[in-house]
C-alpha cells in the first residue's frame, strides 16, 4: 500500500515533491470540530498555519488515484508541506482537448513535427486519460500550475501539452481583504492580539492601545508593500497578456485572433514592425531580432534564425528533439521584445507557438517571483530558538507567578491574568518591525549608491559572503573589445602580426571578407548595433552593411537580405584594358557580398558561421570564425600551422582574445535555396585555416584595487569566464586574483573513450615570474604544506587549479570525491556554459562557502539567481534575474554591498540583542514585583515600550557601514560562544543591580510598607504630592502599583535599557561608530537628562503620571550611583573584555583558519596583541571538527601527502562497485 500512498511528482527538477492521498474522514471532522470550540478556535489557527497537521488531523490515508486531497512536501532542504483539493474536469467542456480539435490545431505545416509532443501521441495519451473515468480527468493546481492524472504512469503529471488553457500568466492582485485576512492570521499578530486583550482585561489600556496602533501602522504598511509588489508584477506581465495576433490556419488562411487564445501548435505571424512576445515560439521562416533584456538583463539585441530543416516529416527528424533550451538560438521567448524581422522572397516571418502561459520561461521566471524558496540563513533559525529560549523563561516565570499567587492568598482572576501577562512582557511585541528596520536602512543606503534589492532579506546573507565569482569580459575587464591586430596564415605559415587591417591590399582578401560578414550586426533605425566583439571587429575594417528593405525584399526573388561592402577610397581604381565596355563591370562600386545564410554564434559550439556571395561570383563562399582549438579541428589539418599551439599560447598569455577565422568554397550545385535548408553540419568542415584576430580586453580600473580589497578583507575571489583558458589565467594574474609566485596546475579531464575510464591530466602552468633555480617546478620544492600554526607560515607559496568546462563537467560526473578538494583550491574556470556556471556555485555552496556572484546579467542569470548574493552589473534596474543590480556597471559595487550586509547584519545582532534583554529587564522587574503584590504601573509601561524602547530600536538601526572591508567577519548565527557570552553577562549584571536597588531599599531606615499617608521625603512639597493621590486610594489598594521597590525598580531598569542599548551599538569594524548616528545619540542624551530630571529633582505632575512615590534625596543620589557602576560594568565587560579578549580570540581563530585554508589571501600584517595572548587557546579550539566543510577539508589536506597532485600526473577514476557509488582514484605518473 504504501507504494500507491507516496509518489514523486516534478522528479529531477527544482520543484520536486512527494505526493501522498488522503480521503476525508467525517469522525476526525467531528473530533477537530469539538477541539476548535473547547479551544476557542486557537486550534483551527493552529491547523491553518500546518497544512501537514490539517490534512493528518481531518482525513485518512487513501491511495493517490482515489483520493480526494492530497498532501505534498517538497524534497529539497526546507521539506515544506503544502495541501491542495483534487478537482474533476469533464473533457466535453474542452473542445480543445477532444482528439479531432487537437489534430486540427496540429494539421498546420511544420507544426506537426515541432510540437513538443507529435500529434499521434495526444491522441494516445488523451485517449489514456478519457477510457477510464467516463471522460473525466482528475487533477489539482498547486504554485499556478495543473497536475493531471496520468493513467499510463499512475501519478499526476504536468501536462501542459495535453490541456493547455488560456495563454496568460494570470498575476491575480488580491483584493485588500484577503491580504489583511492572510495578514492578521500570522502568528505573531494573533500573540499581539492575546496581549492586547489581555491587558484590556487588567485595564492596562494606554499601553493595549499603543500596541494596537503599532501594529495598525505595521499591517498598513505591509499591505501596502506586498500589494504594491503584486500590481508591479502584474503591470510587468501585462504587456502582452492580450494583445491582437495573426495566425495561419489550413490553407494559408491568416486569421486574426487575441493572443489568449494561442495554443502549442499554432503558427503565428510576426509583425513586420515588431511585437512583444505572448508565448514561446520557435522561428520557422525568416529571422528575427530581439531584445531579450526583459530575461536576461542585457540590452544587447540578439538575431534568431529559422529552425533548421523544419519542412523535415516527424519520421524524417531524427533522435534531435525540439529543446527550447538546446535551440534558443531559434526560439522567441515570451515577454521578450521583436525589434524586426528579415524574411526571404516575400515569404512572412513565422514562428510555431510551443510554450503559453505559465510553461513559457516569462511564465517559470513569474512563478519564482510568486513563490520564491525561502531564505535559509543561520541568523534565522536562531532567532526562533532564541525565541524559543525566551518562551521557556516566560514559562518559569508562569509557574513562579502561580504559586508566589496562590501563597499569597490572590483571587484565582487576578492570577490568570497576572501569569499570563508575564508571557507577553517576555517575548517583546516590537521584535519583528525592530529587525526589519536594520535591512529597511541597508536598502536605502544601498539605493543611494546605486544598487538595488529586489530581495531584501539577503542583504543579512551578504553580510557572511567569504567567496565571490566573477565573471571576466565586462565584469573585471572593459565591456569593449580593441582590435590589437590580425595575424594571417599562407601556405600553413604565420605571417608577422598586422595593425592596420583597413588598407587596399587586404581589401578583397578572404581574411577581411571574413570578418565583414561572420557578424550578427543589424541595422536599428540606422545605427549598427550587436554583438560589441562583433561591431569592433566591423569597425576595425571600415566597411558599410546594407539591409535590404521591405519592398526590395518583395520584388526580387533572390535578393540578400544584408549587403556588405567596403568604402570606395579603399577599392583600387580601376584601370581600363582597352576594352571600354569593361569599365562599367569595374566600377569600384560593384564589390559587394551578400550574406546568403547565418548560422548564430553556439556558447555550446564555441563558433559561427555564415554563406556568403560575392556579387557576380557562381560560387558561394563559407566564412567561420570562434575560438581557436575549435575552429583548428574542424579545418584541413595541412593548413593549420605547425606551431598554432605555440603562437596561440603567446597571446593568451599575455591577457589577449584570440579568434580564429576559416574559409570554403562551396560547392557550385548549392543553390540558394538549397542554402536555406542545409544543416550546419555539412557547412562547418574541410575548411582552410586563415589566421587570427587579435582582441585587446583591458582590466577596469577599479578592477585590480577592489579585488585586492577582497583579498585583505579575507574574501576569495574565482574567476568564471566563457573565454580560454590562458585568456583567463593571464587576467586573473593581471588583475591579482593569482599573485606571482603562486602556482597554477590545470586540470584537464577527458571523459571514458573506447574502453578506458575518465582521467585527468594535471599541469603546472609556468609562471610568468623567472624562478631563481631550475627546481623550482619540483612539485617536492612547492612549499604548499602549512605544517605549522604561526600566521609567519602564510609566507608560502599557494596554488591554485584551473580547469575549463568540459574538464568541470567530467569532474562533476566521474570524479565526485575530488570535487570539494578542488572547490578548495579552484580559481579559474574557462569556457565555462551558462548551466555549468550555476553548477559550479552550487558545488562551493555544497563545502559550506556563502558564495556572491558579479555578472554582466547576459549569461549569468542561472548562477546569479542561485548564489547566496548576485549582483548583475546590467543598466537595467528591474532585472528581475538578480537579486542586486548595480546602475553602475563596476565591481566596486561588491566590496559596498558586503560592507552594507555585515552593518545590516551587525545592526541585527545588536537589535536582537537589545531586545532580548528589554524583554529580560523588564520581566526581572516585573517577577521582582510580583513578590511583594506589586508591577509596573500602565504608564511605566507606556513609557518604557515607546519613549525608550521603540525610539533606541529605531535609532540604532541608523549606524551606516564602515568605510572598508576588514579580514574579521561577523558570526552567522546568534547562537555563538561571543554573541550568547554577551547576552548573559548583561542579563546578570543587569538582574543583579536590579535586586540591589530592590533588597536595598527595604534596608533603609526611612523604609515602611507605601500607604497614601507615607511622607518618607519629608519635604514641603511632599504634602501636596500625596494628597494628589488620596481620591485614587482604591485604585491603590488594588494594583499596589505606588511603593519604594516599585519607583526604584523603575529608575533603575529605565537605565539599564540605555546602558544595554549604548553596550550594544558596536561601531568598528563593521559599522561607524555610534557617536556618528546623531538621532541614537541624540535620543539616548535627551531619555537619560529626562531620567535623571525626573530623578534627582521630582516633577509632582510627571510622578503623578507615571505613578512614582516620594523618595529621599539621599536615596536617590545612591539610586544614581547604583546606575553609574552599573554603566561602568555593563560596558567594560562589553566594549574592552568581550572586545578585546573573547571576540579578538573567536576572530583571531576564524582568521588563522581561513589564512591556513584559503587559497588566495595575503597573510595579516599585525596581529593584536590581545589575540597573540590567546592565541595558543583559539588553535587548542581550532582542533576540534570545524563547522564549515571546506575548512574541515583544508585540515584534512594539510597531511594528505597525495595532495596536490604532481606535475605531468594522471589521475584515473577506476569504477568499482561500492555501496556509495564512489569511484577509486588511481593516480599513475
Amino acid at each position: 500500500m504504501d507504494k500507491e500512498e507516496r509518489k514523486i511528482i516534478n522528479q529531477g527538477q527544482e520543484d520536486e515533491m512527494e505526493i501522498y492521498g488522503y480521503n476525508l474522514s467525517r469522525w476526525k471532522l467531528a473530533i477537530v470540530s469539538l477541539g476548535v470550540i473547547c479551544s476557542g478556535g486557537f486550534l483551527l489557527l493552529l491547523l491553518y498555519w500546518m497544512p501537514e497537521w490539517r490534512v493528518k488531523a481531518t482525513c485518512v490515508r487513501a491511495a493517490i488515484k482515489d483520493c480526494e486531497v492530497v498532501l505534498l512536501r517538497t524534497t529539497d532542504e526546507f521539506k515544506m508541506w503544502f495541501c491542495a483539493k483534487i478537482r474533476v474536469l469533464s473533457l466535453e467542456t474542452y473542445p480543445v482537448s477532444s482528439p479531432k480539435s487537437m489534430s486540427n490545431k496540429l494539421s498546420n505545416g511544420h507544426a506537426v513535427c515541432l510540437i513538443e509532443n507529435p500529434t499521434e501521441e495526444n491522441r494516445h495519451r488523451i485517449s489514456k486519460y478519457s477510457q477510464t473515468e467516463s471522460q473525466q480527468i482528475r487533477y489539482f493546481t498547486h504554485h499556478s500550475v495543473k497536475y493531471f492524472w496520468n493513467d499510463t504512469i499512475h501519478n499526476f503529471d504536468f501536462l501542459k501539452k495535453l490541456l493547455y488553457g488560456v495563454n496568460e500568466i494570470a498575476v491575480k492582485v488580491p483584493s485588500v481583504f484577503k491580504l489583511l485576512i492572510k495578514e492578521v492570521l500570522n502568528p505573531f499578530y494573533i500573540f499581539q492580539l492575546f496581549s492586547v486583550i489581555l491587558w484590556s482585561t487588567d485595564e492596562y489600556y494606554y499601553y493595549a492601545l499603543a500596541i494596537v496602533v503599532m501594529s495598525i501602522v505595521s499591517i498598513v504598511s505591509s499591505l501596502y508593500s506586498i500589494r504594491k509588489q503584486y500590481v508591479m508584477l502584474h503591470d510587468m506581465v501585462a504587456t502582452h497578456s492580450t494583445v491582437r495576433v495573426s495566425v495561419c490556419r489550413v490553407n494559408e488562411e491568416i486569421e486574426e485572433i487575441f493572443s489568449t487564445d494561442l495554443v502549442p501548435g499554432d503558427v503565428m505571424v510576426i509583425p513586420l514592425n515588431g511585437t512583444i512576445m505572448p508565448c514561446d515560439a520557435v522561428l520557422i521562416n525568416g529571422t528575427c531580432i530581439v531584445n531579450e533584456s526583459m530575461l536576461t538583463g542585457e540590452s544587447v539585441p540578439v538575431t534568431k534564425t529559422n529552425l533548421p530543416n523544419p519542412s523535415v516529416d516527424v519520421k524524417g527528424i531524427g533522435d534531435e528533439l525540439y529543446n527550447p533550451e538546446t535551440h534558443k538560438r531559434h526560439t522567441l521567448f515570451c515577454g521578450t521584445t521583436v525589434i524586426q524581422t528579415r524574411f526571404y522572397t516575400g515569404e512572412l516571418v513565422k514562428a510555431i507557438v510551443v510554450r503559453t502561459g505559465f510553461s513559457t520561461s516569462k511564465g517559470q521566471l513569474v512563478r519564482s517571483i510568486l513563490y520564491p524558496k525561502p531564505t535559509d540563513f543561520k541568523l534565522y533559525r536562531d532567532a526562533y530558538l532564541f525565541l524559543l529560549c525566551l518562551v521557556a523563561v516566560a514559562g518559569i516565570g508562569f509557574i513562579y507567578t502561580i504559586i508566589n499567587s496562590i501563597l499569597n492568598e490572590v483571587q484565582v482572576g487576578v492570577i490568570i491574568i497576572e501569569s499570563l501577562d508575564i508571557i507577553t512582557i517576555t517575548v517583546p511585541p516590537a521584535l519583528p518591525a525592530a529587525m526589519t528596520a536594520g535591512i529597511v536602512y541597508a536598502q536605502r543606503r544601498l539605493k543611494k549608491i546605486g544598487i538595488f534589492c529586489i530581495s531584501p532579506q539577503r542583504i543579512n546573507i551578504c553580510g557572511q559572503l567569504n567567496l565571490v565569482c566573477f565573471d571576466k569580459t565586462g565584469t573585471l575587464t572593459e565591456d569593449g573589445l580593441d582590435l590589437w591586430g590580425i595575424q594571417r596564415v599562407e601556405n600553413a605559415r604565420f605571417l608577422s602580426p598586422e595593425e592596420n587591417v583597413c588598407n587596399e591590399m587586404l581589401v578583397k582578401s578572404q581574411f577581411v571578407a571574413c570578418m565583414a560578414t561572420c557578424h550578427s550586426l543589424t541595422k536599428i533605425e540606422g545605427v549598427l548595433s550587436g554583438d560589441p566583439l562583433d561591431l569592433k571587429m566591423f569597425e576595425a575594417i571600415g566597411w558599410i552593411l546594407e539591409e535590404a528593405t521591405e519592398e526590395e525584399t518583395a520584388l526580387h526573388n533572390r535578393i540578400m537580405p544584408t549587403v556588405v561592402r567596403p568604402p570606395k577610397q579603399l577599392l583600387p581604381e580601376s584601370t581600363p584594358a582597352g576594352n571600354q565596355e569593361m569599365e562599367l563591370f569595374e566600377l569600384p562600386a560593384i564589390y559587394e557580398i551578400g550574406i546568403v545564410r547565418q548560422f548564430p554564434f553556439s556558447s555550446a559550439l564555441q563558433r559561427m558561421s555564415v554563406v556568403a556571395r560575392v556579387l557576380g561570383d557562381r560560387k558561394m563562399d563559407a566564412y567561420m570564425k570562434g575560438a581557436p582549438e575549435a575552429i583548428a579541428g574542424l579545418c584541413k589539418p595541412e593548413t593549420v600551422p605547425v606551431d598554432f599551439q605555440n603562437v596561440l599560447e603567446d597571446f593568451t598569455k599575455q591577457g589577449f582574445r584570440v579568434i580564429a577565422l576559416a574559409h570554403r568554397k562551396l560547392e557550385s550545385k548549392l543553390t540558394w535555396h538549397k542554402v536555406q535548408n542545409i544543416s550546419r553540419d555539412a557547412i562547418e568542415n574541410n575548411m582552410d585555416f586563415m589566421g587570427l584576430i587579435i582582441m585587446q580586453n583591458k582590466l577596469k580600473q577599479e578592477t585590480p584595487a577592489v579585488l585586492e580589497d577582497l583579498h585583505k578583507a579575507n574574501i576569495r575571489t574565482v574567476m568564471v569566464t566563457g573565454d580560454s583558458m590562458l585568456t583567463a589565467v593571464s587576467v586573473a594574474r593581471d588583475c591579482g586574483m593569482i599573485l606571482p609566485q603562486d602556482k597554477v596546475i590545470i586540470a584537464e579531464a577527458l571523459p571514458p573513450k573506447d574502453g578506458k575510464v575518465a582521467k585527468i591530466n594535471w599541469h603546472y602552468a609556468d609562471s610568468l615570474t623567472q624562478c631563481s633555480h631550475p627546481s623550482a617546478i619540483d612539485p617536492e620544492a612547492i612549499p604548499v604544506k602549512l605544517v605549522h600554526d604561526s600566521l609567519e607560515d602564510l609566507q608560502m607559496t599557494r596554488y591554485h587549479f584551473a580547469m575549463n568546462g568540459k574538464s568541470f563537467s567530467v569532474i562533476l560526473e566521474h570524479f565526485q570525491d575530488l570535487v570539494p578538494k578542488l572547490m578548495l583550491h579552484g580559481t579559474v574556470f574557462a569556457r565555462m556554459a551558462p548551466d555549468q556556471k550555476t553548477q559550479l556555485i552550487e558545488a562551493l555552496q555544497n563545502v559550506d562557502y556563502f558564495v556572491g556572484m558579479c555578472g554582466d546579467g547576459a549569461n549569468d542569470c542561472g548562477a546569479l539567481k542561485r548564489a547566496h548574493g548576485g549582483i548583475s552589473l546590467s543598466e537595467l534596474e528591474a532585472s528581475v534575474a538578480s537579486p542586486f543590480t548595480s546602475k553602475t556597471p563596476s565591481i566596486s559595487c561588491v566590496p559596498n554591498l558586503i560592507r552594507e550586509g555585515r552593518a545590516a547584519l551587525i545592526t541585527s545582532f545588536c537589535v536582537f540583542k537589545f531586545m532580548a534583554l528589554y524583554s529580560i529587564i523588564q520581566y526581572f522587574s516585573v517577577t521582582l514585583l510580583y513578590s511583594i503584590l506589586s508591577n509596573l504601573g500602565d504608564f511605566q509601561f507606556l513609557f518604557i515600550d515607546l519613549a525608550i524602547i521603540l525610539v533606541v530600536v529605531f535609532t540604532m538601526s541608523l549606524n551606516p557601514a564602515w568605510k572598508e572591508l576588514v579580514a574579521q567577519r561577523p558570526p552567522s548565527g546568534l547562537i555563538s560562544g561571543a554573541l550568547l557570552f554577551s547576552v548573559l553577562s548583561q542579563i546578570i549584571i543587569c538582574i543583579g543591580f536590579q535586586s540591589l536597588g530592590f533588597f536595598w531599599v527595604k534596608q533603609q531606615p526611612w523604609y515602611e510598607v507605601w500607604h497614601p499617608k507615607s511622607d518618607a521625603c519629608n519635604t514641603t512639597g511632599s504634602g501636596f504630592w500625596n494628597s494628589s493621590h488620596v481620591d485614587n486610594e482604591t485604585e491603590l489598594d488594588e494594583h499596589n502599583i505606588q511603593n519604594y521597590e516599585n519607583t526604584t525598580v523603575f529608575f533603575i531598569s529605565s537605565f539599564q535599557y540605555l546602558i544595554v542599548a549604548i553596550a550594544f551599538s558596536k561601531g568598528k569594524p563593521f559599522r561607524q561608530p555610534c557617536y556618528k548616528n546623531y538621532f541614537f545619540v541624540f535620543s539616548v542624551i535627551f531619555l537619560y537628562f529626562f531620567i535623571l530630571f525626573i530623578m534627582l529633582y521630582p516633577v509632582a505632575s510627571v510622578d503623578q503620571v507615571l505613578q512614582i512615590v516620594c523618595v529621599p534625596y539621599q536615596w536617590r543620589v545612591t539610586m544614581l550611583i547604583i546606575v553609574l557602576v552599573n554603566a561602568f560594568v555593563s560596558i567594560t565587560v562589553e566594549n574592552f573584555f568581550l572586545d578585546m579578549v573573547l571576540w579578538k580570540v573567536v576572530f583571531n581563530r576564524d582568521k588563522q583558519g581561513e589564512y591556513r585554508f584559503s587559497t588566495t589571501q595575503p597573510p595579516q600584517e599585525s596581529v593584536d596583541r590581545w589575540g597573540k595572548c590567546c592565541l595558543p587557546w583559539a588553535l587548542g579550539c581550532r582542533k576540534k571538527t570545524p563547522k564549515a566543510k571546506y575548512m574541515y577539508l583544508a585540515q584534512e589536506l594539510l597531511v594528505d601527502p597525495e595532495w596536490p597532485p604532481k606535475p605531468q600526473t594522471t589521475t584515473e577514476a577506476k569504477a568499482l562497485v561500492k555501496e556509495n557509488g564512489s569511484c577509486q582514484i588511481i593516480t599513475i605518473t
